[in-house]
């Protein structure tokens, strides 16, 4: 892999809320290539943050993509609205939908870009029938519901085990790491197989966001030497 293929993708929910769109504007600035949009539902996830009318407020201050994770339960019903909002990307949970195959059709027919998002426990063999519909997946490297979260490491092995079957598709799927990334783990989720990676609190804790990943992609460069 080149350093290229790459991309940072920050959590907008460790952003400050009060100022989102200054600090979506300064993040992108610093170098962020997608903006992370975690959407909990307090029903799937114990959590209540965000939905389609932050996002619809947020798109006028960026260019860059909008990856839209949907930890709600149902998936379909909200989906449209997303897209509307301007997302670009929308990922939900197996879990989260009857019908699989058909929620990544619905997402696509939205005209957006379709994934499908792994827990620590989840097993991937939801990927089996469908990877003709899927443009990204997402593995969890925390249980969703909180920002803040330390990094499990067995989620390495579910990013090799995703990487193989990307590869095997000869698809154009990016392969994305969500869960208490930071700069010393980024080059190890790297090595796994990822290229995307969401990164909330190690990037909006900071006082300079361009300091943090101008580090992720010093590590990211190392990979494969």
């Amino acid at each position: 892999m080149t350093m290229t293929t790459f991309r940072i993708a920050p959590s907008i929910l460790s952003a400050d809320f009060a100022r989102l769109g200054e600090e979506v504007r300064n993040v992108v600035a610093a170098g962020a290539d997608i903006i992370h949009f975690d959407v909990m539902d307090n029903h799937y996830v114990p959590n209540l943050t965000i939905g389609p009318l932050v996002c619809h407020a947020i798109r006028p201050h960026v260019q860059v993509p909008i990856d839209v994770h949907l930890m709600v339960k149902p998936v379909d019903r909200i989906i449209p609205d997303f897209a509307k909002a301007g997302a670009n990307i929308i990922t939900f949970h197996p879990e989260a939908s009857e019908h699989i195959d058909r929620t990544l059709q619905l997402i696509r027919d939205s005209g957006c870009k379709a994934g499908l998002v792994f827990n620590p426990g989840t097993p991937m063999h939801y990927l089996d029938y469908v990877m003709d519909k899927i443009d990204m997946i997402l593995i969890m490297s925390v249980n969703p519901g909180f920002g803040g979260q330390s990094f499990i490491a067995e989620a390495l092995k579910k990013i090799t085990i995703a990487r193989r079957m990307i590869d095997e598709s000869g698809r154009d799927i990016l392969l994305e790491v969500d869960g208490g990334i930071k700069v010393d783990n980024i080059r190890a989720a790297a090595e796994a197989g990822a290229d995307t990676f969401v990164a909330g609190s190690a990037i909006f804790s900071q006082p300079d966001y361009k300091e943090v990943i101008d580090a992720m992609r010093a590590e990211l460069a190392k990979v494969g030497r």
